[in-house]
């Protein structure tokens, strides 16, 4: 297992458990507790956990959105493996926005290389995955950035989807499910969020099974905004059904 590896199982654990021992994280991963003491020291350094006696306590209170940080460290091959997916769905000329998030994150380093496209980031660390690419003309948002996420919000960041519009939206959310919708967690990102859906002709969502079946805080729209839902193999059967009935388009990524 490798230090990312370990420092994902690390973060996915006490996402699931909200607590952890080195002894049971020294047996899982085949090191010494010297070395998850280490990780959990470098951890607890980028505010991801607290150690305490013997092991390490999550950060992050259910209620609200885990920090980007986290996220970034969970699932991550799944969405290295949507935003490939996601990628493969864009062709050449498009005019594409990136939102901001992970998951989105993953569809914008799976650009890198194209030619012969516009995008426009949401975020911060979108903008900076495409910066440097020279076949792709690179818009940023602008506005406000939340501090943490490194979203771009706000008037001034709603404003591009008054003056452009878009062939293809590639939306990051929080939840989906076929009754309650699409919702985020944060409403400033969820103004951002209606405004592009507005202002883009096509809307691919991209969300890791995890999302799929749950609502969180604030409701972006109806789930048939999504024209595709790029997922990972881990979406039940159930879900993916109720899906295709609300006329979404579901893609699973191998």
């Amino acid at each position: 297992m490798t230090v990312q590896q370990r420092h994902q199982a690390i973060v996915e654990a006490l996402q699931a458990h909200g607590r952890v021992t080195v002894a049971e994280l020294s047996a899982r991963a085949g090191v010494s507790e010297m070395t998850i003491r280490r990780d959990l020291e470098l951890l607890e350094r980028e505010g991801l956990l607290q150690r305490v006696h013997g092991g390490a306590v999550s950060t992050v209170s259910g209620s609200y959105e885990p920090p980007f940080g986290v996220r970034a460290r969970l699932r991550s091959e799944e969405k290295a493996r949507i935003g490939t997916a996601a990628a493969a769905l864009i062709g050449a000329n498009e005019t594409v926005v990136i939102d901001a998030g992970t998951t989105a994150l993953a569809v914008a380093h799976a650009l890198r290389g194209r030619r012969q496209l516009t995008v426009c980031a949401l975020s911060v660390p979108a903008a900076a995955a495409l910066g440097d690419e020279p076949g792709i003309r690179l818009i940023a948002a602008g506005g406000d950035v939340r501090q943490g996420e490194q979203a771009f919000v706000g008037p001034l960041a709603e404003r591009i989807f008054d003056d452009f519009r878009f062939d293809t939206l590639v939306l990051s959310v929080g939840g989906v499910d076929a009754e309650h919708g699409l919702t985020d967690f944060n409403p400033d990102d969820v103004r951002l969020k209606r405004a592009a859906v507005a202002g883009s002709r096509r809307r691919i969502v991209v969300a890791d099974s995890a999302k799929l079946g749950r609502a969180t805080f604030a409701r972006i729209g109806p789930t048939q905004l999504a024209d595709v839902l790029v997922t990972d193999e881990g979406a039940s059967e159930d879900q993916v059904t109720a899906l295709h009935a609300a006329g979404v388009n579901v893609v699973i990524a191998a």
